[in-house]
């Protein structure tokens, strides 16, 4: 049995046309059937499946032009050639925009039609097969997409846990910074969200902050907990952490820009920090950012050469060295955010006398200054 080569149906008010055609098709191993009219078409093709449709444009009742529109809006794909009998170009043109595959003219060339209706069915082949191969090009897209989703998730919660575990590693060595790290990530994200930051930006913070003082593994535990003052080369040991933290974590590229914040956030606004000596602009704004959280949280923590200072006292701290120290606009956008969260009789009043504080500023060796905290009260 000869293969069926496609299954066409011709639509046409004159039947020895319609005759001629299917006879013609069939003989090339086409199925064709037969439609008296447009109406009778739509019949047909709403009950059987055709990749082909050879319609008169010029028909009693509703015209080969208004049979296409009604063909598109239930078959986008089936191929359909107009057929006239008489020199149409506006029907032609108007037939070829609402989509029809080609055009033919009364009396058909056989050959030409057979050729015709070949190339219309293997186009509308192609066009299905190529919308499969998108969906299943798709649909493997998405699985990809999901698998690699999970695979960089699971990757995230590793890479989470080894910053956790290096920022534990050092708290593990001073006891007295047990949790310092997440505290002040969070208080740097907070001051982050304040300003409206990229939410890129403050997870580079948030990172930041888990990993500011991981070059303090480098520094003796003597140094960290000494309860008295500070000689030079203790003082210049603490100064090189910030240097050591760079080398640790230089290996991961995808760090460079949480690099850069834990090296500077030891810098001043005034330019008499370390390691670089920079000011201003100059210095990151993840690490001015850093900086003032830092000293926030330490000067709220108890150290082995004093206690914790009350909110109210910290604040006092940060608010007269801003400018100094910290960028003044940092010290406002945390102030401003912590006072949101705090009693009335807890909230700075905003240039009173802080003389009361100067001890807690001075003590312990910190390098002279219009402002210096101890180093490790910016743990």
């Amino acid at each position: 049995m000869a293969e069926d080569l496609g299954h066409v149906l011709d639509v046409d008010d004159e039947t020895y046309v319609r005759d001629i055609i299917c006879r013609k098709l069939s003989a090339d191993g086409y199925t064709c059937d037969q439609a008296e009219n447009a109406e009778a078409a739509l019949s047909m093709l709403s009950q059987g499946s055709y990749e082909c449709v050879l319609s008169d444009i010029n028909m009693p009742g509703m015209d080969g032009i208004e049979l296409l529109r009604n063909i598109r809006l239930a078959d986008r794909d089936v191929a359909v050639i107009m057929v006239t009998g008489a020199p149409d170009l506006d029907g032609a043109l108007e037939a070829m925009r609402l989509g029809a595959h080609d055009h033919l003219s009364k009396p058909l060339n056989l050959g030409h039609l057979s050729l015709t209706v070949e190339r219309a069915i293997e186009k509308k082949r192609l066009v299905e097969e190529n919308r499969e191969y998108q969906r299943d090009l798709e649909s493997k897209v998405t699985e990809r997409t999901r698998q690699l989703h999970e695979a960089n998730e699971e990757l995230r919660k590793l890479f989470m846990g080894s910053i956790k575990a290096l920022a534990q590693a050092l708290e593990a060595k001073d006891e007295y910074t047990q949790g310092h790290s997440e505290r002040v990530a969070e208080i740097a994200v907070g001051i982050g969200k304040y300003l409206s930051l990229e939410e890129r930006d403050v997870q580079d913070i948030w990172l930041a902050g888990l990993l500011h003082d991981i070059g303090k593994i480098g520094v003796r535990e003597s140094v960290l907990n000494k309860p008295g003052k500070l000689d030079a080369d203790e003082w210049e040991s603490i100064q090189k952490h910030p240097v050591l933290a760079e080398r640790i974590l230089a290996p991961i590229e995808e760090l460079s820009e949480v690099i850069s914040i834990v090296r500077h956030h030891h810098e001043r606004f005034d330019g008499t920090g370390y390691p670089d000596g920079i000011s201003g602009s100059g210095v990151p704004l993840g690490a001015r950012i850093l900086s003032v959280a830092d000293a926030y949280d330490a000067l709220t923590s108890k150290r082995p050469y004093r206690d914790a200072l009350s909110v109210k006292e910290a604040l006092g701290v940060l608010d007269d060295a801003s400018g100094t120290q910290f960028d003044p606009v940092i010290v406002r956008a945390f102030m401003s955010s912590t006072e949101l969260h705090m009693p009335a009789s807890e909230t700075l009043s905003r240039g009173g006398n802080l003389s009361s504080l100067q001890d807690a500023k001075y003590a312990h060796g910190a390098p002279p200054g219009p402002f210096a905290l101890r180093p490790t009260d910016q743990s």
